[in-house]
């Protein structure tokens, strides 16, 4: 979020936001649960680089302070399985800032953070330190929440999230990240703050130790401890940053990066963020993901004279989970218990001259067992979701145009032993996915729509969707995150609606970022004859970045 200089200002503003734009044309795998523009203005200073230029051209480029990850810096570094760089990252643990030795100290000075992106504890400079640091200011405004079920009407949510962080690397090989958090959350005719995801007494939101090296011909490392994972279709899974404390995981993490293949192994329990003293969280032994992602890196090719570049990933992730976010719809209400879920899945993405692709399939098996005993019900669920994009890039603003289709399998609340057909996301899908109001998420849903982007100004962002959504079986319930709808046979067809939502995004100064976000929800017939109601939603964000 630095500029350098002024020559260098179109760039570095333009950093954060076309990482997310990339993403939501091409689906990443790792995706920034932010506004687009979260994180722009990225300090302009480059790193060296040892490769030729031709290597560097178009696929593999090298990312400003973040290790180099070869072909898997594609998506801002995305592909890599750490979530977006491009300058600043999701999770600031990716960052790495020891290329700011190599640029000329007047250049550093330009910017008075950048004392504090490398600071060497050694004559040799193989200790150092780098601290980083986040204030947001969040308004939110909804006069109809969660189709009007919420309990409140015309609700005004301030969130205040304060988040710094140290990262110590000790020589090439060990280092050790910690990451404090203070939230505070008030506003009028409020909802949701009883959770512990809003207000967060000072706590330790990522703590970890990282143990890297090279080995087999592949950069390979160890994370354990408290962090955040993106490595995940975030149709599935997210950082959850629309809340002022991140999702983050209790456990490890292996990772290896070859030339063209890499692979993650997972395994963790979800930090608890119920407790409300200092220093209180801890760990919930009643959520659970673990897994294994892959990737790899098909020939390169060109089509249209544009170099193209296609991945293929395939994963199994596991959940274990019970609670609210467990329980199966019934004619009259839910059933409660608890789930293991087994997905199994693939996706094929990248570019293809001039146009964007991303192409993802899971299927979602594992075993339900009611609460109190019962039959234990096993699980056939499944989801396919596609985005096909072009972006005029010869064009000032760079317009971009994706169709994005989803479709997330339903089951039926009449059946009682049969298999459970309803797709489960238990862990956070990214809002800005689908749905930033949170009214709908990623189970029993079919939706389609146009996603438009521009940068008409090299600090001005604009990006409109509209999707249409339909529920995928007429006896499933309508599902938001973290809850099921209490309407029943009062349902009549499947269509639901639509969400259409815009977004203006400016980068008004270095480390500063304002962000708007507008959407609304139309109910088709069939819903407001349910009781559901139509409502607007608006949520503009200050962020200050360093």
């Amino acid at each position: 979020m630095t500029c350098i200089s002024d020559v260098l200002r179109p760039a570095s503003l333009t950093v954060g936001f076309t990482t997310v734009l990339a993403s939501l044309c091409t689906g990443q795998a790792a995706h920034a649960d932010t506004a687009p523009a979260a994180g722009v203005m990225a300090t302009s200073i480059r790193p060296t680089s040892s490769h030729p230029p031709e290597k560097a051209a178009v696929h593999h480029v090298t990312l400003p302070h973040s290790p180099d990850w070869g072909v898997f810096n594609a998506g801002k570094g995305a592909a890599a399985g750490f979530g977006t760089v491009g300058g600043f990252g999701q999770a600031r643990w990716a960052e790495d800032w020891s290329d700011i030795v190599n640029t000329p100290p007047e250049q550093r000075r330009n910017d008075w953070f950048n004392r504090l992106k490398y600071i060497p504890l050694t004559d040799r400079g193989d200790i150092w330190l780098s601290i980083n640091g986040e204030e947001r200011l969040r308004y939110a405004f909804e006069n109809q929440p969660q189709m009007g079920t919420a309990g409140k009407t015309n609700a005004s949510r301030v969130l205040l999230r304060s988040q710094y962080g140290a990262d110590l690397h000790l020589g090439e090989h060990v280092r050790a990240y910690a990451e404090f958090l203070w939230g505070e959350a008030g506003g009028s005719n409020y909802y949701g703050y009883q959770t512990g995801v809003q207000r967060e007494r000072l706590d330790l939101q990522q703590g970890i130790l990282e143990v890297k090296g090279r080995m087999l011909g592949a950069r390979m490392g160890v994370i354990g401890g408290r962090q955040i994972f993106l490595d995940a279709p975030v149709t599935m899974q997210s950082a959850r940053d629309l809340t002022n404390a991140q999702q983050s995981w209790d456990g490890f993490r292996g990772y290896a990066v070859w030339k063209s293949f890499r692979l993650d192994l997972f395994d963790f329990m979800q930090t608890n963020k119920l407790p409300r003293n200092v220093f209180a969280d801890g760990t919930n032994y009643n959520a659970r993901m673990y897994g294994i992602y892959t990737s790899t890196a098909l020939p390169k090719f060109s089509v249209m004279g544009q170099k193209s570049q296609i991945f293929a990933d395939v994963f199994f992730i596991g959940y274990l989970f019970n609670g609210a976010s467990a329980a199966l719809a019934t004619t009259t209400g839910t059933q409660a218990g608890s789930t293991r879920r087994d997905n199994i899945g693939a996706r094929v993405w990248g570019n293809v001259g001039p146009f964007d692709i991303s192409l993802t399939g899971v299927f979602q098996g594992g075993e339900f067992r009611p609460a109190g005993g019962g039959a234990t019900r096993p699980v056939r669920a499944y989801a396919v979701n596609g985005t096909l994009g072009w972006t005029a890039k010869n064009l000032k603003a760079k317009p971009s145009i994706a169709l994005q289709g989803d479709l997330f399998s339903g089951g039926s609340y009449h059946s009682s032993d049969g298999a459970v057909g309803t797709f489960a996301t238990p862990y956070f899908p990214l809002p800005y996915y689908n749905d930033v109001t949170l009214a709908l998420t990623s189970q029993n849903l079919v939706g389609i729509g146009p996603v438009i982007t521009a940068a008409p100004l090299a600090n001005l962002h604009l990006k409109l969707h509209i999707p249409v959504f339909w529920r995928e079986s007429t006896q499933d319930a309508v599902y938001g995150t973290g809850k099921i709808y209490g309407w029943r046979n009062g349902l009549s067809g499947g269509f639901i609606g639509t969400t259409p939502q815009t977004q203006l995004a400016w980068n008004f100064a270095p480390h500063w970022t304002w962000t708007h976000d507008i959407a609304g929800f139309v109910a088709s017939q069939g819903m407001h004859r349910a009781g559901a109601k139509d409502g607007a939603f608006y949520m503009q964000t200050m962020e200050f970045k360093f």
